[in-house]
């Protein structure tokens, strides 16, 4: 995927106007993110998380960031079920090298809607985290997308 594409499933709970409005949002989102050479408005983040990572099973997206924080992308890395997504620490890694990313973000979605990660989302990122740092690459945050809010595990203190 390239640094302009935003990859989405089509959210069965929305009218195919309201799809065409969510599709719009997430690539203005996606122009802004690119335009401003650093992530400095947490909250456009945080919208962009939300906008880009929905639908009824779980997606893992890394945005991967250079040394100034610039996003060089945002990757769909795995699709999963309604409950579970697969993740594997070596690939987020292996794509992470590949960038040359200095940093990224994790974000990953929750279809029931509630964003309080489970214990398997705290071990995963703590792996990460761990694979990250014997690499040099800094893991800024892993947010999980819910029903209208978000929550990110830096804020909790679990990273």
């Amino acid at each position: 995927m390239t640094r302009n594409q935003i990859s989405f499933s089509a959210d069965a709970q929305f009218s195919a106007q309201e799809q065409a409005i969510i599709s719009e949002a997430r690539q203005i989102l996606l122009r802004n993110l690119n335009q401003n050479p650093v992530l400095t408005s947490w909250q456009a983040v945080l919208d962009y998380c939300a906008l880009s990572v929905r639908g009824d099973v779980e997606r893992l997206h890394a945005l991967y960031l250079d040394r100034k924080n610039r996003l060089i992308c945002d990757e769909q890395l795995a699709v999963g079920t309604v409950d579970h997504v697969p993740v594997y620490p070596r690939e987020v890694l292996k794509r992470a090298l590949l960038l040359g990313a200095s940093a990224l973000i994790l974000v990953h979605n929750h279809p029931a809607g509630d964003p309080e990660p489970s214990e398997a989302d705290l071990k995963m990122t703590l792996e990460i985290q761990k694979a990250c740092a014997a690499l040099g690459i800094v893991l800024h945050d892993h947010i999980i997308t819910g029903a209208g809010r978000e929550t990110s595990l830096r804020a909790r203190g679990d990273i």
